[in-house]
C-alpha cells in the first residue's frame, strides 16, 4: 500500500521533515482532499499527564478537546492498540458526538516502536462509508507517517 499514488503524496510532501505537529497537521489536511464524503480528518494524541487524548491537527468542524482512554470510538482504538471502524455510530456503546452530523468512523492508533502516540480519525456523514482498502489505505498512511517522526 505505500506504493499507493497518496501513499507517495504524503512521503514526498513529509520528505526532510520530521516535527510531529507539522507533519500531523499536512497528513489531515491530505486525507481530508483525498478521502470523498468525509466530513473530519484529523488526530488525538496521548497526553500522559492527564492520561487522555487530547485534540491534535485536523480538518472540519470543531472538534471534542479531551476523550478519556477506553472512551468512544477514539479511546477504545487507542486503549486496545487497534484500528476500529464504525459502519453507523448511533450503534455504538458510548459514541462520542462531537459532530451531529457524523454517521461511520474510522480510527487507526498511532504506535511506534511500541509507544502508543495517539489516533487518527476520520467521520462520514453516511453510514457504511469506510471499506476494506480503506482501513488499509489508512494504515498504510499512519505507517509511512510515523516512519518521518522523531
Amino acid at each position: 500500500m505505500k506504493n499507493t499514488l497518496l501513499g507517495q503524496q504524503l512521503d514526498s510532501l513529509l520528505t526532510n521533515e520530521s516535527n510531529f505537529i507539522a507533519n500531523l497537521a499536512n497528513a489531515s489536511a491530505l486525507i481530508f482532499e483525498s478521502f470523498p464524503n468525509i466530513n473530519w480528518a484529523g488526530f488525538y494524541l496521548y497526553e500522559h499527564q492527564n492520561n487522555e487524548l487530547i485534540l491534535g491537527p485536523f480538518q472540519g468542524k470543531v472538534a471534542c478537546m479531551h476523550i478519556a482512554i477506553g472512551k468512544g470510538v477514539c479511546g477504545m482504538a487507542f486503549k486496545e492498540g487497534r484500528d476500529i471502524v464504525v459502519d453507523n455510530v448511533l450503534e455504538f456503546p458510548g459514541h462520542i458526538a462531537c459532530d451531529a452530523a457524523s454517521r461511520s468512523e474510522i480510527v487507526v492508533p498511532l504506535i511506534k516502536n511500541g509507544k502508543k502516540l495517539g489516533v487518527l480519525d476520520i467521520d462520514s456523514p453516511s453510514e457504511n462509508r469506510f471499506t476494506k482498502d480503506d482501513r488499509l489505505t489508512l494504515n498504510s498512511l499512519v505507517e509511512i507517517l510515523l516512519d518521518h517522526c522523531d
